[in-house]
C-alpha cells in the first residue's frame, strides 16, 4: 500500500513539475510584449551602425492574420522562454530567425523551388517577411489588384521593364494580378466590387449592406431569390435597382486575381503564361469563377458566387476582355444598328422597284414635251 501511494505521489509531482517547467512559455501574453514594443521610440543600433525599429503599432497588429487567429508573439519567437524584468531588456537581445515553415508547411515547400528562393544562390536572401512584412500580415481577399501588387511584386519589380511585348499593358496591370500569369498553376477568380459613380470611389461593404438593408449574414438571403447560392444576372440587376432607390448609382469593377493557395509561392523564371487566348477566348476557364467580395473591418473578405453571365452585362463594363467577355447589351444595340441599316437599304431598293413604272412614265412624258 505504501509503495502504491508513493507511486501515485511521484506521478503527481512529476505532472506538477512539468507544468511548472512549461508555464513560463505559456504565461507570456502579447500584452506583456507590448509594454515595451508599443513605444514608438523603441529601436536598437546594429553592429554595422544601422538602426532597427522595434516599435509595433498595435492598432495594425490587432488586425493581423496571426493575432486574429490567436497566434502569440512567442509562438513565432519561440526562443523567448521567459521575461526577466530585472534586466533592461527582459529577453535575449539576439533572437533566432522566425521559422514560418513550422506552420506554413505547404507554402514553404512551394517556395523552395521558386525563383525567389533560388536567388539565395546569388547572395540574395529573400525570407518570407521580405514580401509579407514582419508583424502586420493581413488578409488579402478584399484587396484590389493595386493594393496586392504594392504589397508584394512592386516592392522589387518594375513591370515596365519586362512587358513591352504585352498589348495594352497598363490595362493588364490595372485589372490582372501579376501572379495570375506568373503562377499559372494556381486557381483564379473574378472579384467584383461596387464602384459608386457619384462619390467616385468603391463602396465599402458596411455602406453597401446598409443601403440594401441587410448585413453580412443575410446578404445572400436578400439577393438570392431562387436560393441556389448563386447571384444571377437578374438578381444582380435587382440589387442595382435597390441601390438606385437609395440614390446610389454605380457599376461593378471586376479584377482577375488568384485564390491564395500555397502554389502562389511557386513562381519561376520562364514559367509565366503568355498565351493570350487563355483569357481572350469565349470559353476561357479564367472567367468561370466570379464572386462579389465584401470586406470586413478586420480586412477579411466574404466571397459570394455570381454566375458568369454577369460579365456580359453593362453593369460590369470595367472588366472587358476582347474575345473573352462580351457585353450582350452592346451586342443587341449593334444588332439593331445592323438590322436598321440593312432595312434602310432594302426599303430603298424596294421603293425603287415599286416606283420604277411611275418614274418611267414621267420620263416618257418629259421626253414628249422636249420634242
Amino acid at each position: 500500500m505504501k509503495i502504491k501511494t508513493s507511486f501515485v505521489f511521484g506521478v503527481f509531482m512529476a505532472f506538477i513539475s512539468s507544468c511548472l517547467v512549461l508555464s513560463p512559455a505559456f504565461a507570456i501574453e502579447n500584452d506583456e510584449c507590448m509594454e515595451c514594443h508599443s513605444d514608438d521610440t523603441l529601436e536598437r543600433t546594429e553592429s554595422e551602425g544601422m538602426k532597427e525599429d522595434l516599435f509595433i503599432d498595435y492598432d495594425r497588429f490587432k488586425y493581423s492574420v496571426h493575432n486574429v487567429n490567436g497566434v502569440t508573439c512567442i509562438d513565432c519567437h519561440s526562443d523567448i522562454e521567459e521575461l526577466n524584468w530585472d534586466n533592461e531588456v527582459p529577453h535575449p537581445t539576439s533572437l533566432a530567425m522566425v521559422d514560418c515553415d513550422g506552420c506554413h508547411e505547404d507554402e514553404g515547400e512551394a517556395y523552395l523551388d521558386s525563383v525567389h528562393k533560388k536567388a539565395g544562390g546569388k547572395g540574395i536572401t529573400i525570407p518570407c517577411y521580405a514580401c509579407h512584412g514582419y508583424h502586420f500580415v493581413s488578409h488579402l481577399e478584399a484587396d484590389s489588384v493595386f493594393e496586392r501588387e504594392n504589397k508584394f511584386c512592386l516592392k522589387c519589380h518594375n513591370p515596365d521593364h519586362f512587358h513591352d511585348w504585352l498589348p495594352q499593358k497598363d490595362t493588364h496591370f490595372a485589372f490582372v494580378e501579376c501572379a495570375v500569369c506568373h503562377a499559372p498553376d494556381s486557381p483564379r477568380y473574378i472579384s467584383l466590387r461596387f464602384y459608386d459613380l457619384i462619390s467616385k470611389g468603391f463602396l465599402s461593404a458596411k455602406d453597401l449592406l446598409a443601403a440594401l438593408g441587410t448585413d453580412y449574414d443575410t446578404f445572400m438571403d436578400t439577393l438570392d431569390k431562387d436560393k441556389n447560392d448563386i447571384i444571377s444576372l437578374e438578381e444582380l440587376e435587382d440589387m442595382v435597382l435597390l441601390l438606385r432607390q437609395k440614390d446610389i448609382r454605380g457599376t461593378f469593377h471586376g479584377e482577375l486575381v488568384l485564390d491564395l493557395v500555397p502554389s502562389v509561392h511557386h513562381i519561376n523564371r520562364g514559367g509565366a503564361n503568355r498565351e493570350c487566348e487563355q483569357c481572350h477566348n469565349p470559353q476561357s476557364p479564367f472567367f468561370e469563377e466570379v464572386y462579389i467580395t465584401l470586406n470586413n473591418e478586420d480586412r477579411t473578405g466574404q466571397r459570394h458566387k455570381v454566375e458568369r453571365k454577369v460579365l456580359e452585362s453593362y453593369y460590369v463594363n470595367h472588366f472587358y476582355a476582347i474575345g473573352g467577355t462580351r457585353i450582350r447589351y452592346l451586342d443587341k444595340i449593334g444588332l439593331v444598328l445592323i438590322i436598321g441599316g440593312l432595312s434602310l437599304v432594302t426599303g430603298h431598293l424596294l421603293a425603287r422597284i415599286v416606283t420604277a413604272p411611275i418614274r418611267r412614265k414621267r420620263k416618257e412624258k418629259k421626253d414628249e414635251f422636249s420634242i
